[in-house]
């Protein structure tokens, strides 16, 4: 087996995850102005206004995350649309990277973020990306383009061709924590 190169796990901050994207469940103290409503039976707040891209539909996913193997090998990155996951029912660990200027994954910016339950990440459009569990099995709800999660799907399934999105294989990283 090829030596693993360590990647630690570090806790989800807006300020860190800023280069990829976005750290969903701030406090409504963190809305813009005219965007929140806070009363003692409840609140609302405005997070984040999400981007298919051109011509994209939003679409939820459910998707439930089993794997706990903490050696990654393989980033994917959908080119066109942002990606938002939202952990309802347990932690994940989202790894990310930055693309390089030829739209590689930049191993230099890799880092692997603890995402709580009720929290979330929305990733940029060329973010590369694989989640883990933290332990037991995760279900999220997703935010994502309609067309891209088709495309991956078919991929996956059949193996037609990628269009909106890239998968590639990166040196082995291990999660630590």
């Amino acid at each position: 087996m090829n030596e693993t190169l360590p990647l630690r796990i570090e806790p989800l901050h807006a300020t860190a995850v800023l280069p990829y994207g976005w750290m969903l469940g701030k406090p409504v103290e963190s809305a813009p102005a005219g965007t929140a409503f806070a009363s003692p039976a409840s609140d609302f707040w405005q997070e984040h206004v999400f981007d298919t891209g051109t011509g994209g539909e939003p679409e939820i996913l459910w998707v439930d995350y089993r794997s706990a193997e903490p050696v990654i090998a393989r980033l994917e990155v959908h080119d066109l649309t942002e990606q938002a996951v939202v952990p309802l029912t347990a932690a994940i660990v989202q790894v990310v990277a930055a693309s390089t200027a030829p739209g590689t994954p930049d191993l230099g910016t890799l880092r692997a973020f603890l995402v709580p339950q009720g929290q979330g990440i929305c990733m940029k459009p060329g973010t590369w990306h694989a989640t883990r569990t933290a332990g037991a099995e995760a279900r999220c709800l997703m935010l994502t383009r309609r067309s891209t999660t088709r495309d991956l799907a078919a991929h996956l399934n059949d193996g037609a061709p990628i269009a909106e999105s890239r998968l590639a294989d990166v040196p082995p990283l291990r999660l630590t924590r």
